[in-house]
Order: structure tokens, then sequence, then C-alpha cells
């Protein structure tokens, strides 16, 4: 019974937050959250061409007093060249999005570094193959088109539809 118990499978990001943990801290990130959430943070579209590097937290000050809040620290953020004039000025938006994420002021201050964004590149999906029954209602839409581009473009649009429907269905 206890053997059972030891062989259960654990999610794997139980797994991958111990082995992050470090390098997260290393760069002033508690835990990996704020990373993966960057694109719910930010929005998909500056999500692709931004990304945060480090929170640089201000040292504690010689008098410490367990009572008093941390002095709220700088975000870092990689942003391609493009986009950084629409961070600057999405910078209080963003500040806000962040400190709102974590549920309290630990954010008062973004700085952008320009330089590459990696992206990883998505696959195209593949569409199941169309069967020869499908084919015929394609060239029975399409009908006597003359115009060769144009009726190459129809089949195309009609196997996308055939294909995007099966998908749904799915």
């Amino acid at each position: 019974m206890a053997r059972q118990a030891r062989l259960k499978a654990k999610p794997l990001a139980e797994l991958i937050e111990g082995c992050l943990s470090p390098s997260l801290a290393a760069q002033g990130f508690a835990t990996s959250d704020v990373l993966i959430a960057w694109p719910d943070i930010v929005g998909e579209k500056l999500a692709a061409f931004t990304r945060p590097m480090k929170l640089e937290w201000p040292r504690r000050r010689a008098s410490f007093d367990p009572d008093e809040r941390p002095m709220p620290a700088t975000l870092v953020i990689r942003v391609e060249s493009a986009f950084a004039l629409e961070m600057q000025h999405q910078s209080p938006l963003i500040i806000e999005k962040v400190n709102t994420y974590f549920g309290w002021r630990c954010v008062g201050k973004i700085v952008l570094k320009q330089g590459p964004v990696h992206r990883e590149e998505k696959q195209p999906q593949q569409r199941p193959p169309i069967s020869e029954n499908e084919r015929e209602q394609i060239k029975t839409a399409i009908g006597n088109v003359e115009d060769e581009p144009l009726r190459e473009a129809l089949e195309r649009l009609g196997k996308s539809v055939l294909t995007s429907n099966k998908n749904q269905s799915r």
C-alpha cells in the first residue's frame, strides 16, 4: 500500500518549480508565476515582443522594522525596439496589472531594456484530409468558374471550411 503511494505521478509543474526556483531567485522572482502569466498581464500582442527579465529589489535599510512594508521593486523588461515606445506609455498600466496579479504593491517602476526577444515558433495545425465525397461537393459548389486563380482560391476556401468544421466537431 505504501509502495503504491510512492509511485503516483506528480504534475510536471510541481517538479519544474523546484528546479527553476534557484534561477528565478537569482533574477529576483520568488516564483515563475509572473513569467507564466505574462501574456495574461500585458496581453498577447505585447507578450509576443516583451519578456520580464528580473525584479530588482532595493536594499533594506540598516534599521530593520518587521512591520515596515518592503520598498517596491523595479521590473526589468526586455522589449523589442519597435514596441519600446508603446511599453513606455503602457508602463503605469502594466505596473498596476502586475501589482494586482501579486495582490500587493511589489513593483514601483519599470525599466525597459531593448533587445531581441526569443519567441517560440507556433507549429501550423495539421488539417485532416478531406474525402472524395467532400472533394466532389467542392467541385459542385464551385461550378464552372473559368478564372483559374479564382477557382483555385475557391477550392482552398472550401477545403479550409470543411476541415475547420471537422476540427470543431472533435
